[in-house]
């Protein structure tokens, strides 16, 4: 007999429930905040890669791939009759878009990562080699120049009638594949004043920064501009080295203060709330409702003597069964922990996915102290 089971279960679900310390540990002001003006520049540039096998941009449909080749092979020296061009066929080249990030401070001759990815129709760009790519910034200058051998770290095998294909084929990258070639002037020594951007807005942790900068200078040398902006200013000591003096703050530890806040994702059911939330006095009511279904087919075979026309037929027989488990209430007092009010209401059957209905509704009656943050 074929026997086919659906249970389905109302507020219920694997999840995981993330218990977060906001303020127990100390971070560095590195890793707090950044120095304004200090930080890396998009590079980008198009570009030509050979060497496919087949792959690469078909030119009925990507027509200026054909152009592109045209023009390098021109500056080449090589030149094609103009009545010629659109003739061409190249299914081993493919046009891209190259793509690097400029660091701050870089130097005449250091290398970069650079990212190549598919701007034509080109199927693959495995065993591709990028011909040499000025990459330019928003300027219109050039500042890189790229060309390399494409890694994309997988492959695509194809046969008469299937194919296994691994990874994302038509992006590669290309390791230490660009050369700067021009540096962005700068003189960090000779400022007067450094400027610490916050990554997180927050008036306690730039007020905490704040202090533990003068505290360390032993002078009032730090001054909160706002939630995310402290400006230091330049001791005597440190003239013509700012970069010294910024060694020396990076290090300097603070405890960063955080908001109380209860993220949840209900795709998942997962729930992360920070230590600082806090819930007042209520009484949190939860019944277990399910709902089961089971499908049981029934075999009906025609009895003795029956007309020779007579069939063997199965008839479905469906059985649905509604019940709800013992409710249960708990009554949370005001300004418990967070891990009582998880293990309290643990204590009632609660699971993740219920916790999340049950964490809206307390905060519809005001009683959960922290934002609620759907993702």
């Amino acid at each position: 007999m074929f026997k086919n089971q659906i249970v389905m279960k109302l507020c219920a679900g694997l999840a995981l429930i993330f218990c977060l310390s906001a303020s127990a540990e100390a971070a560095r002001i590195k890793d707090l905040s950044g120095i304004k003006g200090v930080r890396s520049n998009q590079l980008i540039g198009f570009g030509l890669v050979i060497g496919l096998t087949k792959t690469g941009d078909s030119a009925v449909n990507v027509f200026f791939s054909i152009q592109a080749i045209a023009s390098m092979l021109k500056k080449l020296g090589v030149t094609i009759p103009s009545g010629r061009i659109g003739q061409l066929q190249f299914k081993n080249v493919a046009t891209v878009i190259v793509t690097a990030d400029l660091p701050a401070f870089a130097k005449h001759g250091d290398t970069l990562d650079v990212t190549v990815s598919s701007l034509g129709d080109a199927k693959s760009l495995q065993g591709g080699t990028l011909l040499m790519t000025p990459l330019k910034a928003p300027d219109g200058k050039t500042y890189a120049v790229a060309q390399g051998p494409i890694s994309i770290g997988g492959f695509s095998v194809q046969g008469a009638s299937r194919g296994v294909q691994k990874n994302h084929l038509t992006v590669g990258r290309i390791s230490n594949g660009a050369l700067v070639e021009k540096e962005i002037k700068s003189n960090f020594n000779i400022k007067d004043e450094i400027i610490l951007a916050l990554k997180k807005t927050d008036f306690t942790t730039a007020s905490r920064i704040t202090k533990a900068i003068n505290d360390d200078m032993k002078d009032e040398v730090a001054v909160m501009v706002d939630g995310r902006t402290v400006r230091v200013k330049i001791p005597k000591f440190y003239k013509n080295n700012a970069s010294d003096l910024v060694t020396k703050i990076e290090t300097i530890e603070v405890i960063p203060d955080s908001e109380a806040k209860v993220i949840i994702d209900e795709r998942t059911g997962t729930v992360v709330m920070g230590e600082n939330v806090k819930i007042s006095s209520v009484a949190v009511a939860h019944g277990a409702l399910f709902v089961q279904i089971k499908e049981e087919p029934v075999v009906n075979q025609p009895p003795p003597l029956a007309p020779e026309n007579a069939e063997t037929v199965v008839i479905p027989r469906t059985r649905v069964s509604v019940g709800e488990g013992q409710d249960k209430l708990l009554v949370i007092p005001t300004s418990v922990s967070l891990g009582d009010v998880v293990q309290g209401l643990n204590s009632i059957g609660v699971t993740p996915r219920d916790l999340i209905a049950i964490l809206q509704a307390i905060k519809s009656s005001g009683a959960l102290h922290a934002r609620l943050e759907i993702i």
